[in-house]
Parts: C-alpha cells; structure tokens; sequence
C-alpha cells in the first residue's frame, strides 16, 4: 500500500479482513472492497488481497465517512463472529477441544475463484464443507496443496476446440499467508521421494474461524523438477501423482505438527489422501513404540474416509514398480514386511489402489448420496454408508433473493439454522410477484455479465458473436465434461430441437459452460460438437468458456431451469442443482445422485426413470424423449403462462424448489451428520444429548 501512515493507521485492519475468506460469503464485509475501488475489484477477479496492493484510493477512503463506517461495520461483524462461544458445536459437543477437533485432507478446495486451487465438484463440496464447519464452530484444519498455477484456463477457438493456458501465481498476492510454527517461524516440511528429501512450504488460509494448511514445494532448496510437483492439479503422469499424494497425505500430517495441530480424527477426502494413514502409522512404531498392528488398529480408530467416484477407473492406483520406487522404505518405517504393507492397498488387477488404503485404514466410509452409497457397497464392499452432500447456504444464494428472503422471514431462523425445514416456511407466503422480480433481476444481471463475457470470447477466438436474452427461457448446463454427464443428449434429435427452440413468441436458450480434463479427449470431442450445433440453432446453445465459481454464482441464480442428464447411476451426488433450487431454480435432472432424494413431482422436472437399461444406446433413447417431452409439454408452456405478467404456476414451482432443498441439502445438515455419524464415534467427542 502506498500511502501515508495515518492512512494506513485509520485503515490498518483491512489486510486482515481480507486474509480472511469469511468475506466470500459474508456481502457486508465484502463491499468494503468493491467501494474501495469498483474497477479493480472486478479485474483483480474478487482479489481483496492484490487490491489492497494495487489499488490508489485509499488515501480518498480514509476521509469518506461513508466508507468508513462500512469499513468499521465490516471489522465489527468479523470481530463478532470469530469471538461467538454459543455455536451449535459448544451445544452438540463440547468435549471437542480446539485443540483437537478434525483434520480434513482433500486435494483441492474450491473457495473463491481468487484462489484458484480447485477444478470442480470435489473441491467445491471441500470449501463448502469447511465453511459450514466454520458457522457451526467445529474445530477443523484443512490439509490441501497450493498449486502455483492452479487447474487452468480453458479457450475455446473459433471451431470449438478447447485448449489450456496456465498462469503462475504469487502467493503473496492472494488471499493466505505463511504458516508459522511454535516459535512463530514459517513453517516448513519435508518428504522423502526416490533419492532425495522434497521440502514444502505450509501455508495457511483463514476461513472464518478455521483454517486450511496448503502445502507448496516451489521453494529454492528443491530441484527445479521437483518445485513443479505441486504446480498443476491433476497435471503430469503417474509419477506426479505419486509425488502429489505423498505431499498432501504424508506432508501434510507432518505440516500439522508442525503448527501443532493434534487432530482426534483424521478424514480422507477421497483416496488422494489416504497415505495419510501411512504416516501416522509410522509415527505411532518410531514415537510411541507401537507394533505394527497396534498402530494399525490405532489409527484405523481415528480416520474417516468419503469417496466420491462411482466407478472403478476413478480410484487412483499404482502399478508394483512404481510404488516400491516411492515407498521402498516404508516396510522398515512401520516394522512390517513388504507383502503386509502392498495387502494394504492391493487391488484385483494387481495394483496398489488408493480407495482401497482408505477404505482398510478407516473406521468409517461413506458415498455422498443415498444412491452412491449403493454403487460403493457394491463396489467397495464394506459397510459403506451414506451422506448426502450439500451447500453452503451464504456463498450460493444470491443477493437479491437473500434480500427478498430477509424482507418476508419471520425471525431469523433461516439464518441461524438453515438446515431446519420450519425456518423455511415463510418462503410459502412469499408474493408471486416479488419472487419473480427478485428472479428476474438477477437473471438480468447474469445476462449482462455473461454478454459481456461472451463478447470477449468472441473477439479473442475470432468467433461469431453470441449472447443470452433475459427474456428468454434460459436453460443451464454447467459442470465437468466428463463423457458420463452427456453433455451432447441434447442434440439427439436436432429437428425436434430446432422446433422447441425455434417458436418465436417462446424463445428457449441453452448456455453450457464446463471445461475437460487436459487428457480427456472424448470430453473435448463434446465441446467440440456443442459449439457445431450452436451454428445451426440460431442464439439457442450458447457455450461460455472457463467455468469458475464466479461464473457458477451467476448462473445458479440466473437461469430459469438448471439441467443435468448424467448416465445413472454414474452421478455421485451433483451439487450444482441444489445450488441452483436454494435460489428458486428448478432442478431438471435424470433421477441419480442428490435427486432422487428431493425430487417430490412439484419442486422441478425429472429425465427419465429409475431402472435398469438392456444397454447405453435404450437408456439414451429413453432419457432424450423424456427430455424432449417435458420440454415441449410441461416447462417451455409452464414457463410462459403469465397473469399481468407474472407466471404464478412457474412461481409455485420455485417456492417448492426452495422448501424442500435449501435446508435438507445444505452443508450445514451434511456436516453435522458427519459430526454425529463419522467424527463423534471415532474419536471427536460426546454428545451429552445422547
């Protein structure tokens, strides 16, 4: 900052407003940076930490008595919320100490798109996991990787092809710090690899009251090899993939130590993670004297695991020689030989299988929806149970339906408890005309953000220009393009789809976003296709490049009808259409993950049935014509069926949207149910209600 020192005195906490994320979901902390300057907050995208940096204004702020205040209010909410004793976990469990508590290992987290350390559901469902613990006052440390150049840019050129740009970041212009250890130094780890020791630098990011270690080996000790291991997520072959889940699993209990964390339970977030277990088995034979099995058994207690991969070829595994490479050692490490160490992880085809670790080294396993649960026992065997995923409430719902929800709540219960059906509803009584406008504006606001988005991409690919109309039935799909989620089921029958689009009194838009894995050429083969077909269609199929979560806020709240049409039961859970219904936006889905559980014939639209198909080909046939079906005879008429210009029956659907998802489906219900059902019996505490 360069400004002068009473300046910097008047204003002098607001580097740490935002080294804290709890601004991402709390609107009054975050304006303080939007008013400090506007321009830059949008081109540092949401930065708080490079616009404190970059930005000239504050010498101008510190004598608008308007922004100070904000900024006095902003400080004074955050001050409140950390101190808050009376959380629903100093009711639930107050044998769980701070100093305890859970540590929650995931190889990304999705928190804000100025940390860009995530891809997609998985990290996403982690950051929302963590921000919930944070409202509800569990102690929780995160364990992930700070990678330096993220996931990546996704381009799409003038025929459709998706290619990827990656961009180094300095940490020290985004929204963390260094972690410190017990004599107040920056902490650092080390883990060993093939030959030599790998050091890692342990960050840390604030998240209201909890906070996650990131572990980054671009430091100058290393080979310049060695510091890109932790550049890229999912990034590089087998070998870095290795070396990523030794960092995040054995690095990363060792960067807990070294803050002096002592978790009670351990939870693996998927099997990236599950070298954790390893660890803190090595450390009970070489600390505590324990024999193998002892530490086994002991460690086995204490950890959790959540898988979130429907199918065998998602479940990282190693081929013999290239895990005896990276754990040769490890046989001595535990006291055991190495047959005992590889039955640990083995798997059929002859492999060290990452889920598998877990699932031997955990006490408790679970899907992310009662479906899922189904799919991993049969997979995983076991007693694999399940918890439906959910969202966090304040980081999805968008402002202007959070204002026209706070006008009409009777009480602030829905603020307090979102996961209580009764606190909702007040969203019954809501006038038609209200939540219409409320919808109305902010898909407005998505448009105009998304046009403007668009006309960048059209300019820098050369490609024709497209734009959404606010007026229109706007219909969105945006996720992973993953070849499971079948993305392209829409076009099945292009002159049917011509039709539906086509009426001009009832225009009906499509946007699609998503980006495919780098490797993943039958996902970019379907970008491909999609931005083919939007030639033929007019304005219809609109793809927006480069999903991020500042894209998924815009349009989990803007579109009028959120779509998903994965080949069941392939969908784990399927987040973002639970996002979408918190914000009135029906959910029209093929009956897999989440859906099945909410969907009630009133609250939106299901695709097909819940059966069993001869083959891929009838399931595809089957879901397309009911895709088109209700299209054609129940949302395009539905939607368009206006008195005085409000469509009351579409009304009553978003309301029932809203009833039944927004407090079953949020992270705040998920993580207590992890509390109950996986933390407290393995180790985090009593609940003296019990």
């Amino acid at each position: 900052m360069e400004n002068d020192a009473p300046n910097r005195r008047l204003l002098h906490r607001l580097p740490e407003l935002a080294r804290n994320l709890l601004w991402s979901w709390r609107p009054s902390i975050q304006t303080v940076f939007e008013r400090l300057d506007a321009k830059l907050w949008e081109d540092t995208e949401h930065n708080p930490t490079r616009l404190l940096a970059e930005t000239k204004n504050l010498p101008t702020a510190a004598e608008d008595d308007g922004f100070i205040a904000a900024y006095e209010r902003a400080v004074r909410e955050m001050d409140e919320y950390l101190a808050e004793t009376s959380t629903w976990t100093a009711a639930a469990y107050p044998e769980a100490a701070p100093s305890g508590g859970v540590a929650y290992f995931s190889a990304e987290f999705g928190l804000h798109e100025s940390l860009p350390v995530y891809s997609g559901g998985l990290g996403v469902l982690a950051g929302d996991h963590v921000k919930s613990a944070s409202d509800l006052g569990l102690p929780l440390t995160g364990v992930g990787i700070l990678y330096a150049q993220g996931y990546f840019r996704q381009r799409i050129s003038a025929d459709g092809r998706q290619s990827e740009e990656y961009e180094s970041f300095d940490p020290s212009t985004r929204p963390l710090e260094a972690a410190t250890d017990g004599n107040g130094d920056e902490a650092y780890v080390s883990v060993e690899l093939p030959g030599r020791e790998l050091r890692l630098k342990v960050w840390r990011v604030r998240v209201g009251r909890v906070s996650i270690l990131l572990l980054d080996a671009d430091v100058p000790e290393n080979y310049d090899d060695d510091r890109a291991l932790t550049s890229r997520l999912y990034g590089g072959g087998r070998r870095t993939r290795i070396s990523q889940e030794m960092i995040l699993g054995i690095g990363g209990v060792r960067a807990l130590r070294k803050v002096g964390a002592s978790p009670a339970v351990f939870h693996m977030n998927e099997g990236h993670a599950a070298f954790l277990a390893l660890e803190r088995m090595r450390e009970a034979v070489s600390e505590n004297g324990r024999s193998f099995d002892e530490a086994r058994d002991e460690v086995k207690r204490t950890t959790v695991f959540t898988t979130h991969t429907p199918v065998p070829a998602g479940h990282d595994a190693f081929e013999g020689d290239l895990f005896w490479e990276f754990l040769s050692e490890w046989p001595e490490k535990l006291s055991t030989d190495g047959d005992i160490l590889w039955r640990l992880g083995a798997d059929t085809a002859g492999r060290f299988n990452m889920t598998r670790l877990a699932m031997n080294l955990s006490a408790s396993q679970n899907g992310v929806s009662e479906i899922h649960g189904e799919v991993s026992r049969d997979m995983l065997g076991g007693g694999v149970k399940h918890i439906t995923n959910g969202v966090h409430t304040w980081s999805w719902l968008s402002p202007r339906m959070e204002n026209l929800f706070e006008k009409h709540a009777r009480g602030r219960a829905w603020r307090r408890c979102p996961e209580t059906p009764s606190a909702w509803s007040f969203v019954e009584e809501l006038p038609d005309g209200e939540l219409w406008t409320a919808h109305s504006e902010t898909k407005r606001e998505m448009a105009s953000f998304i046009n403007a988005r668009l006309e960048i991409q059209s300019e820098r690919s050369g490609s024709r220009k497209q734009s959404l109309d606010p007026d229109a039935l706007i219909i969105g799909f945006a996720r992973r393009f993953a070849t499971y989620k079948r993305a392209t089921l829409l076009l099945s029958d292009p002159e049917r789809l011509r039709r539906i689009v086509g009426d001009p009194s009832r225009p009906v838009q499509f946007v699609f976003a998503g980006k495919s894995h780098p490797a993943d050429e039958p996902g970019k083969e379907f970008i491909r296709t999609l931005h083919a077909s939007a030639d033929g269609l007019g304005e219809a199929i609109v793809f927006l490049e480069d999903y991020d979560m500042n894209i998924a806020r815009h349009l989990v709240g803007g579109v009028d009808v959120w779509m998903n049409n994965p080949r069941r039961p392939l969908e784990a859970s399927g987040t973002s259409g639970q996002k979408a219904s918190l914000n009135g936006v029906p959910n029209f889905s093929v009956l897999d993950g989440w859906w099945p559980e909410a969907y009630n014939g009133k609250n939106g639209w299901a695709i097909g049935e819940e059966k069993e198909f001869a083959s891929e080909d009838e399931q595809d046939s089957a879901d397309v014509e009911s895709l088109y079906g209700t299209l054609e005879n129940s949302i395009v008429p539905l939607f368009y069926e206006r008195s005085e210009g409000v469509p009351h029956g579409w009304a009553a659907v978003m309301k029932e949207a809203i009833i039944t998802v927004a407090p079953e489906f949020s992270t705040q219900r998920m993580v207590q149910d992890y509390a109950h059902k996986m933390y407290a019996p393995n180790g985090l505490g009593r609940n003296p209600g019990e």
